[in-house]
């Protein structure tokens, strides 16, 4: 079998979590944030998990997470 080529893109917008779960990266962090409530910003900080839906999309990009 030949190795399987990473999908770049999505192997920097998502990372595996210690048990093996998909993690990502929050929206609406960029700009405007001075409207924001600054609890609001911490939280869009944080990692989110992916959508049970999009984990089998986001696996076939990264074989090797």
């Amino acid at each position: 079998m030949p190795k399987l080529k990473t999908n770049r893109a999505a192997a920097k917008r998502f990372s595996v979590s210690g048990t093996g779960k998909l993690m990502r990266n929050k929206a609406y962090k960029r700009h405007i944030l001075e409207h924001k409530s600054s609890k609001q910003t911490r939280r869009l900080g944080k990692k989110a998990l992916v959508f049970k839906g999009d984990v089998a999309r986001v696996r076939r990009q990264l074989p090797y997470a």
